[in-house]
């Protein structure tokens, strides 16, 4: 109570100034040892993740063995696997969103360290590879869904490769980045549109083949591209 009779909240005192006390307590700092339990907790969350995704892969390639990809549900998917279908939404938006998460991992496998300018038709030739031994669920998807949704697939194997490619080419030259990606998206295109012609004769043809011919057709046409949309010269 102070002198005019009026009741106030008991003040606590802190050291420094009168408005000590209205500044949030300090943060406790976490030891060394606290966080790095919270960053394996972390880890453990993404490698969990990381394994669920794989189990459900698994799984999609198992039901592809039976059911078009168009057949196949959600409930197909969650009893193959174990888990339930909200476990599958925690990672996927829809089967289809799954079937592409597939593909970039496939094709992440496969190119590997071959995106440079003397190992894409490794790359590639592994590509081609990578799609033939996932034939059943490669083919299952050729056919049940548009050519737009293959190539959107397709896309992101071929474009981790040709990226890499134009990007080496260009060291030394200034190009503007939308010519470059002008540049990487023209070859995707050519890329995509021979894999989709393989995939259409079921895989008829040899991949290193087809590869050899396209290296001989394309010889050093990027460095060429590059060379004409150069913007220091």
């Amino acid at each position: 109570m102070d002198g005019n009779g009026k009741v106030t909240s008991p003040t606590r005192q802190y050291p420094g100034t009168a408005l000590a006390c209205l500044a949030p307590p300090p943060a406790t700092r976490k030891t060394p040892q606290q966080q790095k339990i919270r960053l394996n907790a972390a880890q453990h969350g993404a490698d969990m993740s990381q394994i669920t995704k794989r189990a459900l892969e698994a799984s999609l390639k198992n039901v592809l063995r039976t059911k078009p990809l168009n057949k196949i549900t959600i409930n197909d998917l969650a009893e193959n696997c174990g888990i339930n279908r909200m476990t599958f939404y925690y990672h996927f938006k829809d089967i289809y969103d799954l079937v592409e998460w597939v593909c970039i991992e496939d094709a992440t496998q496969a190119i590997a360290d071959n995106k440079h300018y003397d190992t894409w038709e490794q790359g590639f030739t592994q590509i081609f590879y990578a799609v033939r031994d996932n034939k059943p669920f490669v083919m299952n998807v050729y056919r049940c869904v548009s050519r737009e949704q293959v190539e959107r697939y397709l896309n992101p194997l071929v474009d981790k490769l040709i990226v890499g490619v134009v990007e080496e080419q260009s060291v030394g030259m200034v190009v503007r980045q939308e010519d470059k990606d002008f540049i990487a998206r023209v070859y995707s295109y050519i890329f995509v549109g021979i894999m989709l012609d393989w995939i259409a004769s079921d895989m008829k043809g040899d991949p290193e083949t087809i590869v050899d011919k396209l290296a001989t057709v394309i010889k050093g046409d990027i460095y060429s591209a590059l060379t004409r949309m150069r913007a220091d010269k």
